[in-house]
C-alpha cells in the first residue's frame, strides 16, 4: 500500500541516485569521489529500507484495527453486524494510540487507503469504515485535554474553586461521544432545543478549539487535518440542527 510519504521518499532516492552517477562520472580516476558515491548509496539504501519498514508497520497496525469489523473472507460490511465489533475496534485504537503507534505514518496510510476507497465502487463500506477510524482517533486524542474548568482569579479568596465553562464542557461531551449520538446531544444542549448553550456560544468554542489545534499541531500534518475536520464535522452537525429547529431551509 503506497502513501504520499513513500512517493516523496522515492523521488528523493532518484535525485540522490543521479547525484551518485554525476559524482562517478565527474572524475573516475579520483578515489575520493568513488568512496563518497558509495557512502551516499549506503545512506540511501538505509533510508529506503526504513521507509519500507514504516509503510509495512503502518499497514499492519491498520489491519489489526480493522480486524474486528472485517469478516473472515475480508468482506467489508458497514455498519458491522455485531455491535461489539465496533467496540473492539475502538479498544484497539485506544490501545495503539496509548502505545504511540498512531503517528503521522499511520494517518498517512489511512488517508491513502481512504482515497482508494472513494474510487472503489465495489467496497462502499470501506470508506465509512476508514472515516470511523479517523473519527475515533480524533475523539480519543482531543478528549485528553480539557478546557472546561477555568482557574479562579488570584484575588478570589472565597474558596469557590474553579469556574466551569459550560460551552467548553458541552463541546467536550460531544467530542467524546460517538457521531451517532451528536444530534441528540446537540438538541438537548443548545437553546434552539432543550438546552442553555446558544449556537453562537457553541460556534465560538469550536472556533477556539480549532485555533488551539492549529497551534498545537504541526502545520500541514495529517494530525492537524484530522482534528480540524472532526471539529468542523461537529459544527456542521450543529448547523443542521439549528436550521431544522428554526425552520430555515
Amino acid at each position: 500500500m503506497a502513501s504520499q510519504g513513500a512517493e516523496e521518499a522515492f523521488k528523493k532516492t532518484v535525485e540522490v541516485d543521479r547525484l551518485i552517477d554525476t559524482l562517478r562520472d565527474a572524475n573516475p580516476n579520483e578515489k575520493d569521489y568513488e568512496e563518497l558515491a558509495i557512502s551516499v548509496m549506503s545512506i540511501v539504501d538505509c533510508l529506503v529500507h526504513k521507509t519500507k519498514e514504516k509503510i509495512k508497520s503502518s499497514t499492519d497496525v491498520l489491519k489489526e484495527i480493522l480486524k474486528p469489523v472485517v469478516d473472515e473472507v475480508e468482506e467489508v460490511r458497514w455498519p458491522p453486524r455485531d455491535p461489539e465489533a465496533l467496540k473492539l475496534m475502538e479498544k484497539e485504537i485506544n490501545q495503539r494510540e496509548q502505545e504511540g503507534q498512531l503517528d503521522e505514518g499511520f494517518l498517512s496510510e489511512v488517508n491513502a487507503q481512504l482515497r482508494k476507497a472513494k474510487e472503489d465502487v465495489d467496497k462502499p463500506g470501506l470508506e465509512a469504515m476508514l472515516q470511523k477510524v479517523l473519527q475515533l482517533y480524533a475523539s480519543r486524542v482531543l478528549s485528553k485535554r480539557s478546557y472546561a474548568n477555568k482557574d479562579p482569579a488570584p484575588s478570589d479568596i472565597s474558596g469557590a474553586g474553579e469556574e466551569v465553562l459550560k460551552a467548553e464542557q458541552f463541546l467536550e461531551a460531544i467530542i467524546k461521544a460517538p457521531e451517532e449520538e451528536w444530534n441528540k446531544l446537540l438538541i438537548n444542549g443548545m437553546t434552539v432545543g432543550k438546552g442553555d448553550i446558544s449556537p453562537d456560544e457553541f460556534y465560538a468554542v469550536i472556533k477556539k478549539q480549532i485555533e488551539r489545534t492549529l497551534i498545537r499541531t504541526e502545520g500541514g500534518s495529517y494530525q492537524q487535518r484530522v482534528f480540524t475536520e472532526y471539529l468542523k464535522g461537529i459544527q456542521s452537525g450543529a448547523d443542521e440542527i439549528v436550521q431544522v429547529l428554526q425552520g430555515k431551509p
